[in-house]
């Protein structure tokens, strides 16, 4: 467990990422989108050890999923004299050097303190914008053409064949035939616990991961699965009778999460061949 300020961030699944606001107003957002591929965080509030505390470990846990890129708007930020460029550059370094590379854009205004010293120094972030809109466009999703099938499925109990039979498809047409029951299983509870609890429509997305997948569902149901400590060390994680479900995930998925998503959340999970079960 990694425990920052008052909070303590797990180090083992499930990733559950929140927006963190204080009592003096600095808050960190984040929203994702439907296949959690790209994560954009909002920084709030004057730059202090606090607030990098709290970007850091959201940015962490943020990177502990199948994130491939992350876009933080500093437009927010108190930073007259651009002493956070350390931080930034070193979260850059982070993101782009751990087991999965990930780009992260900043997007701040321009001719500041802060976006002078990024743009110009020794060691600068790739990626530095003035608008979000700019950093979308150069960050958008470059998967491999072919390497994403998704579906758009109404809260109906029927939208969950539909949803096992679209993992079912993606692992006939990527020739992953031996993660088929993993991940049909995984999207199964997914799928059912948005359709019996959220009760919106929802958008299942699978994604090839070279050998692994990832599969998330979204729904517009902004709340998570709710978590009880374990009873004892060494006992699995229970979850509340809501969310019961993904026990299974938890049993099976290497790594799982949820992601905040404008108007709702997004649940994931990945399956890699390593621990599949067929």
């Amino acid at each position: 467990m990694t425990t920052v300020g008052r909070r303590t961030y797990p180090a083992k699944p499930p990733y559950l990422v929140t927006a963190e606001t204080n009592r003096r107003g600095v808050a960190v957002d984040v929203a994702a989108d439907a296949s959690t591929t790209v994560v954009e965080m909002t920084v709030h509030g004057q730059w202090s050890t606090e607030l990098g505390q709290q970007v850091d470990a959201t940015l962490r846990m943020c990177l502990a999923g199948p994130v491939s890129a992350v876009i933080v708007d500093l437009h927010d930020v108190g930073d007259l004299h651009g002493v956070s460029r350390s931080f930034w550059v070193t979260a850059a370094r982070t993101a782009r050097l751990g087991p999965r590379p990930v780009r992260l854009a900043l997007c701040l205004p321009a001719q500041t303190m802060l976006d002078h010293r990024l743009r110009h120094g020794e060691e600068t972030p790739a990626l530095v914008f003035d608008t979000m809109q700019q950093a979308r466009r150069a960050l958008a999703t470059d998967l491999p053409p072919g390497s994403r099938m998704q579906a758009r499925l109404r809260s109906h109990p029927l939208s969950v064949a539909a949803a096992r039979e679209l993992v079912v498809q993606a692992c006939h047409r990527w020739q992953l035939h031996h993660l088929r029951h993993d991940a049909a299983l995984i999207v199964s509870e997914l799928a059912s616990n948005a359709v019996q609890h959220a009760g919106t429509d929802l958008v299942v997305t699978v994604v090839r991961t070279g050998p692994g997948l990832l599969v998330a569902v979204r729904d517009s149901d902004t709340r998570y699965p709710r978590m009880r400590e374990p009873s004892g060390e060494g006992n699995p994680v229970e979850l509340q009778e809501r969310g019961r479900g993904l026990r299974l995930v938890h049993a099976v998925a290497p790594g799982w999460g949820a992601l905040p998503a404008r108007g709702g959340k997004v649940v994931w999970a990945t399956i890699s061949p390593d621990t599949s079960m067929t």
